[in-house]
């Protein structure tokens, strides 16, 4: 691999399924397979139009403003109880850590990237991810 950078395509990340994202068709560990350490980023990918693309969740644990980008397919985004329309190249930026979100997919084979970490303060991997990492090994 080149010194300075790293590069990865979406399809070539080998998917994990954890307890975290047990509905989710494909967790895409972009964070631990680029070695990324200054903030939390993973994607997720679904076969199915009507596929849960990001879980139901709140960020209260960990204080995470996050930013969700859809980079293929066609999304819809609630987030604390409001709809968003979201096509491929949409941005959804939740810095509320306290708001309910989640996201189905309107097409096969959606991916958006989600991407966060609290302001202020170094990035920590989340319990579930260090767990994840453990296993799979290569120490990111």
């Amino acid at each position: 691999m080149p010194s300075g950078y790293r590069v990865a395509h979406v399809d070539e990340i080998e998917p994990a399924r954890g307890e975290e994202y047990p509905e989710v068709a494909e967790w895409k560990p972009v964070r631990h397979d680029l070695g990324i350490t200054a903030f939390g980023v993973n994607a997720f990918v679904v076969a199915s139009a009507g596929d849960l693309v990001i879980d139901e969740h709140d960020e209260i644990d960990y204080g995470h403003e996050e930013l969700y980008v859809v980079i293929r397919g066609h999304a819809e985004f609630t987030v604390g109880g409001e709809t968003i329309d979201a096509p491929a190249g949409t941005f959804v930026f939740i810095p509320d850590p306290e708001a309910r979100r989640k996201a189905v997919a309107l097409e096969p084979d959606t991916a958006v990237l989600g991407v966060g970490a609290k302001p202020g303060e170094a990035f920590t991997p989340s319990t579930w991810e260090q767990e994840y990492t453990a296993g799979r090994g290569a120490g990111a």
